[in-house]
């Protein structure tokens, strides 16, 4: 069976962004594939070290998370970066074999020096894609599904198992990129992309009244001004999570029809989503709270993933010593 290597940083909850993107393909890809859910907090560090005390809430939140939508602890290992130190001895090797110039022509870098306001990147931001390529490796991953702007640090990761199985011997497996979709979940303020840091997402914990709010204050066609006056639905973000949450294809395809010809406003349209969306929610909220009564179940299922994902770092970490005559001493 291939195995898969997926994950998240914790940054904070989970929201609709991240279901459309990445969720709702992890938990059909579980049935097919070995899945590893790594929570990357080592990654956290690059950017966040002015709030390292909020992580320890966020991977909480990044679990229960994961579990809520259907990620189930039986198919899938979810565990912690840092409880797999062997990850970062792996990231030593790896970041021989990779060019300074060569990590600063990952575009995503530019990104995230412009989005976290960093003018100059430490080595630590400047080496993400190849501790990334650690992650991926040290569990030997197959295939990792990511969107398109990811897709630069899978082709390192790829350049770095080729490098290292020439130069020591076929220890990697080359892993391929799987883009599941280039669906993007426009932000509730219009904004091309969802995103906690823009203040537009709807999160998949938020209660109902919540939910009510925010979409009740999306945006819609800013040329309709009145009911009456027929609506653009392409692009229309009301629409998009229509498309997206709402279940019920008759009414959606109704909705279109009349907004296209003036024959309903924008009120009950967004009042037919908040029901979709409370369709949706609402056993998702019900699985996070499940869980979220005893944390010692979220600490036990992340201790015993963690553990299961050591144990392939290490036996990976042995065969890399091995190769590069490392193991003066044995092990």
């Amino acid at each position: 069976m291939k195995r898969i290597l997926t994950g998240d940083r914790p940054t904070g909850r989970l929201h609709l962004g991240h279901y459309v993107g990445t969720l709702e393909n992890r938990v059909k890809l579980q049935d097919t594939y070995e899945t590893f859910v790594l929570i990357a907090d080592y990654h956290m560090l690059t950017t966040r070290l002015d709030r390292l005390d909020e992580i320890g809430q966020n991977v909480r939140d990044v679990v229960l998370d994961d579990l809520s939508v259907g990620i189930d602890p039986e198919k899938t290992t979810i565990y912690l970066q840092s409880l797999v130190p062997e990850t970062a001895e792996i990231h030593l090797y790896f970041s021989m074999l990779v060019t300074v110039g060569r990590a600063q022509r990952i575009p995503t870098l530019k990104e995230q020096m412009r989005d976290h306001e960093i003018t100059q990147p430490s080595y630590g931001l400047l080496g993400y894609p190849i501790l990334q390529a650690a992650d991926i490796l040290c569990v030997k991953g197959d295939l990792v599904p990511v969107g398109r702007d990811q897709e630069s640090h899978i082709e390192l990761t790829r350049e770095i198992a080729r490098r290292f199985n020439e130069l020591f011997g076929p220890v990697f497996p080359v892993p391929e990129a799987l883009i599941p979709s280039d669906r993007l979940l426009p932000g509730v303020d219009g904004a091309s992309k969802m995103g906690k840091s823009l203040g537009n997402a709807i999160d998949l914990a938020d209660d109902p009244e919540t939910v009510k709010q925010r979409v009740m204050r999306m945006y819609t066609d800013p040329e309709r001004i009145h009911a009456t006056d027929p609506g653009r639905v392409e692009g229309n973000p009301v629409f998009v999570y229509h498309d997206a949450f709402n279940d019920d294809r008759a009414e959606v395809d109704d909705l279109k029809e009349r907004y296209r010809t003036g024959r309903v406003g924008d009120v009950e349209v967004k009042k037919r989503l908040v029901a979709a969306l409370e369709r949706f929610l609402g056993p998702i909220r019900e699985r996070r709270a499940r869980y979220a009564r005893d944390p010692k179940i979220v600490e036990e299922i992340v201790r015993s993933g963690s553990e299961r994902a050591r144990a392939e770092a290490r036996r990976t970490l042995h065969e890399m010593r091995a190769a590069m005559r490392l193991d003066y001493f044995g092990e």
